[in-house]
């Protein structure tokens, strides 16, 4: 589906000059070789305002990137399974301090590492219960494979987790995986960016009955016309789906060293489904999600969660009220955490001064591997969008450049 400017500038709040200054800056990154192309949107009040697009979905054909491209949004899919998850909670589902092991009975008696390496651990038994809200905020003590920070990361690589699922899994056997080895700390203390939306999404079959990928059509993506998405691609769209590239040593964009079997992948539906960051997506798509969040549950018509659950998964959860800073274990992207809190799904903006990014207070966002981003500012009504295929997203200070450009643009 087609998606096009639908509001001058001028009559959103914006200098029309000062926004395609966006275009000027990141169409450098192209040029340089840092980016292969990219798409970035701009809406305000419910009207797009600035959409443009820069350089190639694939460099060797050179075919560019469009406005109907079709990307590996990763980590972005993380939003849409906290959606799913909200949704059943609002039917009564469970409450948000069930343990996880009422729907996924592995995650009983779980052990916290305390010691020794991935070859001999020490763990002791965990102090409290994984609960739902743990896995909604990263505060489960489930980690990721591709940390290389902590030797429990090393035991996910050593049972076939990486950037991906285990390739013999399904979502249930990764599960049961990853319950069997040990937390990095009592659930509840700490922040670790980890697989626990991908926990999230075996959740949503369990409650639901359904598989997540037919969840998220039937419940997401067709009421809401989001007919792109989905945890594979379909072959008569082939040509557009956006080729994968990684950064070398030097942050200029490669081909990846897998692309082409990731893109053989891609037409087929994996094994394990991943919530934390299986789909492939388009801007007109993603779009579509950032406005039904924007309007608190609602759009055209269709809701799909209460303003006030809404309102409640954008609040800062995090014990204490503590930032990412003070409580994260580890850097997870190249946006800085002061500041920074985490609702149920969502990096919640506190203290704008805190982050030195202009921004506004209430702002939640999140990004992906590859470089892609957003974001909803409720006190500006906006929503911003930016599309691309670079691994990892620490290669480049996109996010935090992204919102300096977009910002000074406002003027009203």
């Amino acid at each position: 589906m087609g998606l096009e400017i639908e509001v001058d500038p001028g009559e959103a709040g914006f200098d029309a000059a000062r926004l395609n200054r966006i275009d000027e800056h990141f169409a450098k990154y192209v040029e340089a070789g840092k980016l292969p192309g990219w798409l970035a949107l701009v809406s305000r009040h419910g009207k797009i305002a600035h959409l443009s697009t820069h350089g190639m979905r694939d460099i060797a054909s050179g075919s560019p990137v469009q406005t109907d491209t079709l990307f590996r949004i990763y980590s972005m899919t993380k939003p849409v399974t906290s959606v799913a998850i909200m949704m059943l909670h609002e039917e009564g589902a469970f409450e948000l301090t069930d343990p996880v092991a009422d729907f996924i009975p592995s995650f009983a008696d779980l052990r916290v590492y305390r010691g020794g390496t991935a070859h001999a651990p020490q763990t002791r038994p965990a102090g409290e219960d994984m609960r739902i809200w743990h896995l909604l905020t990263h505060t489960s003590g489930l980690t990721y494979a591709f940390h290389y920070l902590n030797p429990v990361d090393e035991l996910y690589r050593r049972a076939g987790f990486d950037f991906d699922m285990a390739a013999d899994l399904d979502l249930a056997g990764c599960c049961d995986e990853w319950a069997s080895m040990p937390l990095l700390f009592d659930p509840g203390t700490a922040w670790n960016y980890s697989v626990a939306t991908d926990v999230l999404g075996r959740i949503v079959e369990v409650a639901s009955g359904q598989t997540l990928d037919e969840f998220f059509r039937t419940r997401i993506f067709e009421p809401l016309g989001m007919t792109d998405t989905g945890f594979a691609v379909d072959r008569a769209n082939a040509d557009r789906l956006a080729t994968l590239y990684a950064a070398d040593p030097q942050g200029k964009a490669r081909p990846h060293p897998k692309h082409a079997e990731l893109h053989a992948a891609a037409f087929e539906l994996p094994k394990a489904l991943s919530g934390g960051g299986g789909l492939f997506s388009s801007a007109h798509d993603y779009h579509r999600f950032t406005q039904m969040l924007r309007r608190e549950g609602e759009l055209d018509g269709t809701r799909l969660l209460g303003s006030r659950t809404v309102r409640y998964m954008t609040r800062n959860h995090l014990p204490g009220g503590a930032d990412l800073e003070t409580l994260a274990l580890g850097s997870f992207s190249e946006v800085a955490n002061a500041g920074k809190g985490f609702g149920l799904g969502f990096a919640v903006l506190d203290d704008p001064l805190a982050a030195k990014v202009i921004s506004s207070r209430g702002e939640f966002s999140w990004g992906g591997l590859a470089s892609t981003a957003f974001w909803v500012d409720p006190a500006e009504d906006l929503t911003v969008l930016f599309l691309t295929q670079l691994m990892p997203s620490s290669t480049h200070p996109i996010r935090p450049q992204l919102h300096q450009l977009v910002y000074q643009s406002l003027v009203d």
